[in-house]
């Protein structure tokens, strides 16, 4: 059976290899906990102290936080329709303004 963990960073303790396990399965609370979580993800991938399991694990964790991110994004953009009348307004950029 594949190693499922969580990443770690060089001198973490297992313990907090195992805790963190769990948290594969369960979605973030939020947009911007699922992106923090990336960026840390990210970080550590790029470190390049991972074992191949670990960046493996880093790679699918990354995905499905990349998949809930794109979901609320587009869950936003329905409000926003709904809210615009299914019309989607281009921004004004400064220059409109001047």
């Amino acid at each position: 059976m594949a190693n499922t963990a969580t990443p770690r960073t060089p001198g973490e303790p297992a313990e907090a290899l195992d805790a963190s396990a769990a948290l594969d399965t369960v979605g973030p609370a939020s947009y911007e906990a699922a992106v923090s979580e990336l960026e840390t993800l990210v970080a550590r991938m790029e470190g390049g102290a991972l074992s191949l399991e670990e960046s493996l694990s880093a790679y699918r964790r990354g995905s499905q936080l990349v998949s809930y991110c794109q979901q609320q994004l587009e869950k936003v953009e329905h409000q926003v329709r709904v809210l615009d009348g299914e019309v989607l307004k281009p921004l004004a950029t400064d220059e409109d303004n001047a």
